[in-house]
């Protein structure tokens, strides 16, 4: 059994460091992206549409649109930090389980 050296914690912790900064500015760029993706549609849908006109105040347009940039945030940070931490996870593996092809 191996012992856990200050060095190998500290370099796990920028490993990490590192990750959820990558990951929280993959989420605010996504979130950024998804809040025009929303914003646009609904807010053309209050224009043009009847119902949504008569059913849609401005805080019910905000609440979506907030919702589905929360969601896409969320999302994709999460999605960020898990590939990274697959591809980390690999690399101190033993050889025959990085060999994960199926020729």
């Amino acid at each position: 059994m191996s012992t856990v050296t200050r060095a190998y914690l500290d370099q796990r912790l920028a490993a990490a460091n590192r990750c959820s900064k990558e990951a929280a500015m993959a989420g605010a760029k996504a979130a950024a992206v998804a809040s025009v993706a929303a914003a646009v549609p609904t807010l053309a849908s209050v224009r043009m549409l009847p119902w949504a006109r008569a059913h849609l105040n401005p805080t019910g347009q905000a609440l979506i649109i907030s919702t589905v940039a929360g969601m896409a945030y969320f999302i994709v940070a999460d999605k960020t930090i898990l590939s990274m931490a697959r591809k980390h996870s690999f690399e101190d593996a033993p050889d025959h389980l990085k060999n994960t092809s199926f020729n």
